[in-house]
Order: C-alpha cells, then sequence, then structure tokens
C-alpha cells in the first residue's frame, strides 16, 4: 500500500511516499534502498521482497530518498546528510524495529537500528561508476573528458552524473563516504543464491532472491 511520512527538507516538513506492508505487528522493517540507478533496477525486487515478508508476519517500509521516484524536493538539493536525516525521520515516524541497508543505501540509513544490509557500497566506488557512464557517453559523440577534472569540478560547482544533477555537497560526501557500521549484519549476494539484480541493465525481479531474503530476515529477526 503506498503511504506518506513528513520528510525534512529546505523548506520544513514534506510530505514523501513510501511503500508500506503495515499490520502493526511487533517486527517492523525500514528498507533503505541503493542510491540512482541502482535504485531504479532494485525496486521490484524490493517490492517483492516486502510481499515475502509480509507472509512471514513482518511489517516494512520502502520509503522515497528525498528527490527520488515521487519526491518532489529537487535532486540537485540533496546530499548524504540530507538523505540519512531523511531516513532517521522516516524510521521514527514508521516506528521501524529493524533496518535493510541495501548497497549504496549502507551510506545512509539508521545506525541506531539492528538489522541488515546487503552488499554495501562505498561512495567513492559509486562515484567512479557514475562518472565512467558519463565520460563513456561523452566519447560516443566525440566528446573527450577527464575524471579528475569532472570531479575537481563537481566538488565545486556540481555535476550532471547518468541523468542526475549532483550537488557539490553530494558529489564531495560521495567522494570519501564509507557504509555505516554499528553491528547490522552484512548479507552476501552468494546467500540470496543467484547474480545481483542491480548489475542488470534493466530494471528487473526474481521471487527466488526475494524468498531467500525474506526468509534470512525473518528467521535472524526472531519472529
Amino acid at each position: 500500500m503506498p503511504a506518506t511520512w513528513p520528510c525534512p527538507g529546505p523548506a520544513g516538513l514534506a510530505d514523501e511516499h513510501a511503500v508500506v506492508f503495515d499490520r502493526t505487528r511487533a517486527a517492523r522493517l525500514l528498507i533503505v534502498p541503493p542510491l540512482f540507478e541502482e535504485m531504479n533496477r532494485t525496486r521490484r525486487f524490493l517490492v517483492e521482497t516486502q510481499r515475502q515478508l509480509d507472509a512471514l508476519g513482518i511489517d516494512s517500509m520502502l520509503p522515497d530518498l528525498p528527490g527520488c521516484n515521487e519526491s518532489l524536493q529537487a535532486f540537485s538539493a540533496q546530499s548524504l546528510g540530507s538523505w540519512r536525516a531523511a531516513m532517521i525521520a522516516a524510521a521514527r515516524h514508521f516506528a521501524a524495529t529493524h533496518v535493510l541497508a541495501v548497497r549504496g543505501g549502507a551510506l545512509v540509513f539508521p545506525t541506531s537500528l539492528p538489522g541488515w544490509v546487503l552488499e554495501p557500497a562505498n561512495g567513492a566506488a559509486i562515484l567512479r561508476q557514475l562518472l565512467r557512464a558519463r565520460i563513456l557517453s561523452a566519447k560516443e559523440v566525440g566528446v573527450a573528458e577527464n575524471s579528475a577534472e569532472l570531479l575537481e569540478h563537481g566538488r565545486n560547482h556540481g555535476l550532471e552524473l547518468a541523468g542526475y544533477r549532483l550537488s557539490a555537497a553530494l558529489v564531495a560526501g560521495l567522494g570519501s563516504a564509507m557504509p555505516e557500521d554499528e553491528g547490522q549484519r552484512v548479507i552476501r549476494q552468494a546467500e540470496l543464491g543467484a547474480s545481483a539484480l542491480w548489475l542488470r541493465s534493466e530494471p528487473g525481479e526474481d521471487p527466488a532472491q526475494s524468498a531467500a531474503l525474506a526468509r534470512l530476515i525473518a528467521a535472524e529477526a526472531g519472529t
């Protein structure tokens, strides 16, 4: 079911959207999605995981990061700090008891909650991937670009990468960001029994992977 939640933003609180499976049960999982295109490629997988968790007795919430999906906030106004504050607010609003952060979501999830991180990615690797895509795209139209020069410009003025307008704060933050770690359990892709959906060129789903992830979380959450 769709829901909204009050998210902090430049103009105060703003309603953001979330996909929720909520029957007011004891176990309540906040899912922090990956960043950029990995978010789009894994959304169907994560929603299917929510359905599987629902069948196993766990409520779940998948909120939009500000500036992404249905959000009315500007992507260009976002930073790792604003996304982190948003996920803390979402956890509080939905009374989450656990968290699952996926890939780059491990850079912005509420570390006060127990839970899991699925194949956490550091910010520098995410940024390199975005820069590589821009350089290859420019090369196809005969334009030569240099990653070091692009980074320097991005840290000072922001940068357009993969269709996203990154603020200077987001470029700088990604360059040094490491996954948060307060004892959350790292889940490796091999535990789900198939190749990673975020590596595919198009959004996809894999019910078997979703089921494996849901069973793992339910077993370790003690439900």
